[in-house]
C-alpha cells in the first residue's frame, strides 16, 4: 500500500479527486443501509443517524472545493545573501496511514479522517470499532467495493486485531477513542517513531451564569447531552451553575427533557440506546449510587433489556463525587452549584484540559475570561456541540483530551508532510563562504550582521 505513494501515483490532484468521487458515490448508494446499521448498533433515530452522513458529505465537498489551494506550493522569501534562488514549502503524502475508528459515531468518525487522508494523497488501512458490528461490516463492504486493495483496506476485529495492526509500521496513526486506549496507541507508535493524532475526550464542562437565557440554554443543553444517548465526546459532561439560577435552570431542564422525550422517555423513539451491556452497567451503577445518596433531581429510569437510561439530572456537591471521576458518556448530567464565574474557572482548572468548554452568558467580558484563563480543545458560547459542524474549524483536543486536529485544511495538513525546498542556480557562486577563511570575517559581519 505504500508503493503507489512512493511511485508518485497518488500525488496528482486528479487521483485524489477520483478517490473522493469513489467514496461519495459509494455512500450515496448505501444511505439507507447506513441508517439501518446505526439503528442496529446504537438505536439511533434516523435524524441523528443522518447527521453522520451529512457531515461526511460536507467534508468531501469542502475538500473538493479547496484542494487545489491546499496543494499549491507556498513560496518563502529568501534573505539577500541567499539570492538568487527560490524557497518553497510543498505538502506531500505521508505514505500508508492507519485510522482506528470509535463506536459512538462509527460511520462519521471512521470516514471523516479517511477523507482527509485520501485528499492528502495517502493510502489508508481503516479499523472500525468492533463495538458497532453492523456499521463495521457495512464500512468493510462499502469501501471494499469502492477502492482497490492498494488504496484502502478495512480490517475488522477486536482488541487483539488492533494490537496486531499497531505492531506494523505505518506513516501515521489516527486514533479516536478513550484516553486509556489512546495511551496504548501512543506507546505502540513510539516503537516505530510513528506520528499520531489522538482524538480523545474527557469531562467537558458547561458553565451557566446568572445572565443567561435559561429557557434557550436548557433547550440546547438537553439536546447536546441527549444526542446519541449522551455518547458524544463533546457533549456537556457536567454543569457549573451560578447558585442564583440553579433552581430555575433545573426546572427548565426537567421541563425540556419531558417536552423532548415525553413522560416515559424510555419508550421514546428519539432516545438512543447505550452501545453495549458493559456501558449500561457502568452508568446504571453510577445512577444507583446517586439515587441512594439522594442526589437525583429528575429522571432516573432505566431499562436493562433495551440498554436505555432516561435523561437524568443529578445534584453533585464535590469534584470528588463518583460521577466526577471519569467521562460519563451517557445521559446522566451532574449539576454543581458555583458562586459565579471565578469559582467556575477555578473548578475547571482543577481538572485535566477538556475537549470542549461551554459558557452560557450574554457578557462578552465573561467570554473573554474563559478564553484567557482556561484551556480546552475548543470553546462554544451559548450553545453546545455545534462547533463540530463548522467544516473549516479545526477539531481536536489538548493535553489529556488529545493531540492534533482535523476537519477541513487541518485534516489535510495532519496527513501531509510539509517539505522544505530550496532551489539555487549555478551562477553567481560567491566565493566568500568557502575556505580559506583568512580575512573574511569582517565581510561576513557586514553581510550577516
Amino acid at each position: 500500500m505504500r508503493q503507489p505513494v512512493s511511485a508518485g501515483t497518488t500525488r496528482p490532484r486528479a487521483w485524489r479527486l477520483e478517490q473522493l468521487e469513489r467514496l461519495e458515490q459509494a455512500i450515496a448508494e448505501r444511505r439507507d443501509a447506513v441508517l439501518s446499521a446505526l439503528a442496529s448498533d446504537l438505536g439511533k433515530p434516523p435524524v441523528e443517524a443522518y447527521f453522520e452522513l451529512v457531515a461526511v458529505q460536507q467534508e468531501i465537498q469542502l475538500v473538493r472545493s479547496r484542494l487545489r489551494r491546499w496543494m499549491a506550493p507556498r513560496t518563502v522569501g529568501l534573505p539577500v545573501f541567499m539570492q538568487p534562488g527560490r524557497a518553497e514549502v510543498i505538502r506531500e503524502p505521508l505514505g500508508c496511514v492507519l485510522v482506528i475508528g470509535p463506536w459512538n459515531y462509527p460511520f462519521l468518525l471512521s470516514l471523516q479522517p479517511l477523507v482527509s487522508a485520501l485528499a492528502a494523497g495517502n493510502t489508508v488501512v481503516l479499523k472500525p470499532s468492533e463495538h458497532a458490528p453492523a456499521t463495521s461490516a457495512l464500512i468493510a463492504e462499502l469501501l471494499g467495493a469502492a477502492f482497490p486493495s492498494n488504496t484502502v483496506q478495512v480490517v475488522q476485529g477486536d482488541g487483539p486485531v488492533a494490537q496486531a495492526l499497531l505492531q506494523e509500521y505505518f506513516d501515521h496513526i489516527f486514533f479516536t477513542g478513550g484516553e486509556r486506549v489512546g495511551r496504548l496507541v501512543m506507546e505502540a507508535a513510539a516503537r516505530h517513531l510513528t506520528p499520531v493524532t489522538l482524538e480523545l475526550g474527557g469531562k467537558s464542562p458547561a458553565v451557566v451564569l446568572g445572565d443567561a437565557d435559561l429557557e434557550v440554554s436548557a433547550r440546547r443543553l438537553v439536546w447536546g447531552k441527549c444526542l446519541n444517548a449522551g455518547q458524544t465526546c463533546i457533549a456537556p459532561d457536567y454543569l457549573l451553575v451560578d447558585e442564583a439560577v440553579q433552581a430555575p435552570l433545573v426546572q427548565q431542564l426537567s421541563q425540556r427533557i419531558e417536552e423532548c422525550f415525553g413522560s416515559e422517555p424510555l419508550a421514546s423513539p428519539d432516545l438512543g440506546s447505550l452501545v453495549n451491556q458493559a456501558q449500561f452497567d457502568r452508568l446504571h451503577n453510577l445512577l444507583e449510587g446517586a439515587r441512594q445518596r439522594g442526589q437525583v433531581l429528575f429522571g432516573g429510569a432505566s431499562d436493562a433489556g433495551r440498554r436505555r437510561i432516561a435523561p437524568t439530572l443529578i445534584r453533585v456537591d464535590s469534584l470528588d463525587d463518583p460521577l466526577m471521576q471519569e467521562e460519563l458518556f451517557g445521559p446522566l448530567l451532574p449539576v454543581l452549584s458555583v458562586s459565579g464565574l471565578e469559582e467556575a474557572i477555578e473548578r475547571i482548572n482543577q481538572r485535566p484540559k477538556p475537549l470542549a468548554l461551554y459558557l452560557f452568558s450574554k457578557e462578552r467580558a465573561a467570554q473573554e475570561q474563559i478564553l484567557q484563563r482556561t484551556s480546552s480543545g475548543g470553546v462554544c458560547f451559548n450553545d453546545v456541540v455545534m462547533q463540530v459542524g463548522v467544516p473549516e474549524l479545526p477539531f481536536g483536543g489538548v493535553g489529556n483530551s488529545g493531540m492534533g486536529t482535523y476537519h477541513g485544511e487541518a485534516g489535510f495538513r495532519t496527513f501531509s508532510h510539509e517539505r522544505s525546498v530550496l532551489r539555487r542556480p549555478f551562477r553567481l557562486d560567491v566565493p566568500f563562504r568557502y575556505p580559506p577563511y583568512a580575512g573574511k570575517l569582517p565581510l561576513v559581519r557586514r553581510l550577516l550582521g
